[in-house]
């Protein structure tokens, strides 16, 4: 994470609220509080959410750090009320309170934190581990990441994702930019998928999972569309692009493994068939169809690298998919040990989602954004916006004559 720009979030699973904070954005961003919220509300959606999203309506309450509409260059705090806290208040208070209303987490469920978290924290119930390593906490992050993404816009740089599998079904092809856009436009999320034949196969997917008290994953793809090359760097293993975006999507709640680009393919593939060809187009050659920024006229045949070589951004489109494993939250529970007998037991069972991959993209679409943000702030500075984009524009046009 860039040295200047820092992002944070605090609250629990049932907690009153859900807080967060960002540092380092330069004075002058436009903010837009709908568009805040709607990225919150975007990451409640999806076919095989469950009933905690019927509880919660998420929206950012701002208390500082933006004031008539724009950023001060002051830290931003958030926060968003959590609706459960209703049903919560007096099982978990801040203070003492009664401990015959607390519920415990009785016998810790596999694929989760619970074991490992009471574990290294002492608790002899995993409750307090639920509450903090659930992905409820995403939502924190997802608020922080449409600050990034506002102050990205006002330079031209967009970040949006779609779902490309969810169990055995996959989309099974590359989507255009312009498709991505549409999907997370929708109003209707369902899968977030941009082909509506792959969506189908991909909600029977799920249907089946339901009817089976089980869960499942997938793998969903955020693209960065519009950023410069020249972005990150080679020099310090801790500073390079792709090992920054791989730590933040790991980072979130139930992914396991990041793919930059074609990475998994391209390890089973000759050295001809990955590396993307180098072309030159002369002034007025080779124009972007799509009316979008045009930095330099060199270009690739195609994109197998994922807009990234030697951790540095190459000008075309930066590409990372996330491999999501099913929700560890089962109404079919599997075997577990209790933690007060040490006898085998069913896993404990708390209201949970059966498919997660189009929430987790709009988490991830928010973590990418943080870390892009993070690295063009460290490359263009700038204490303003209007200081911020002098230093690009100059880039730009330096990239344009190379």
């Amino acid at each position: 994470m860039s040295s200047k720009f820092r992002f944070s979030t605090a609250g629990e699973s049932h907690g009153e609220s859900l807080v967060a904070m960002v540092s380092g954005l330069p004075a002058g961003v436009p903010v837009v509080q709908e568009v805040v919220d709607r990225e919150l509300w975007r990451r409640q959606q999806g076919y095989g959410r469950g009933g905690r999203m019927r509880i919660e309506r998420d929206k950012a309450h701002i208390l500082s750090g933006v004031r008539h509409g724009k950023t001060i260059g002051s830290p931003i705090a958030m926060t968003l009320a959590n609706n459960d806290w209703k049903n919560w208040g007096e099982i978990l208070p801040v203070e003492e309170g009664d401990a015959a209303k607390h519920k415990a987490v009785a016998s810790p469920r596999p694929g989760h934190a619970d074991l490992a978290g009471s574990l290294k924290y002492d608790f002899k119930d995993a409750r307090y581990v639920l509450e903090r390593a659930s992905a409820r906490e995403s939502a924190a992050r997802v608020a922080c990441g449409a600050m990034a993404k506002l102050l990205l816009r006002e330079l031209g740089i967009e970040v949006a994702s779609h779902t490309v599998r969810v169990g055995g079904q996959e989309l099974g092809r590359d989507a255009a930019w312009p498709e991505i856009v549409a999907s997370c436009a929708r109003e209707e999320v369902l899968l977030n998928c941009v082909d509506p034949e792959a969506e189908a196969r991909m909600k029977s997917e799920v249907d089946r999972a339901l009817r089976t008290g089980d869960t499942i994953g997938g793998v969903f793809e955020v693209v960065v569309h519009g950023l410069p090359p020249g972005v990150g760097t080679h020099v310090n293993w801790d500073e390079r692009m792709d090992g920054l975006l791989a730590q933040a999507v790991m980072s979130l709640q139930a992914v396991k493994a990041v793919e930059l680009g074609r990475g998994v393919t391209a390890a089973e593939s000759m050295g001809s068939t990955v590396h993307d060809a180098i072309a030159y187009a002369e002034e007025g050659e080779n124009e972007p169809e799509d009316g979008g920024p045009k930095f330099t006229r060199f270009s690739r045949e195609k994109n197998n690298a994922g807009g990234i070589e030697g951790g540095i951004s190459n000008g075309e489109d930066i590409v990372v998919r996330g491999y999501l494993k099913p929700i560890s939250t089962l109404r079919r529970p599997l075997g577990s040990v209790s933690f007060a007998t040490r006898e085998p037991v069913k896993a404990a069972y708390e209201r949970s989602d059966v498919c997660v991959v189009p929430a987790a993209g709009v988490a991830a679409e928010a973590m990418v954004a943080l870390t892009i943000a993070g690295l063009v702030i460290d490359k263009f500075g700038g204490d303003s916006l209007r200081e911020m984009k002098r230093n690009f524009d100059g880039y730009a046009e330096q990239i344009r004559k190379f």
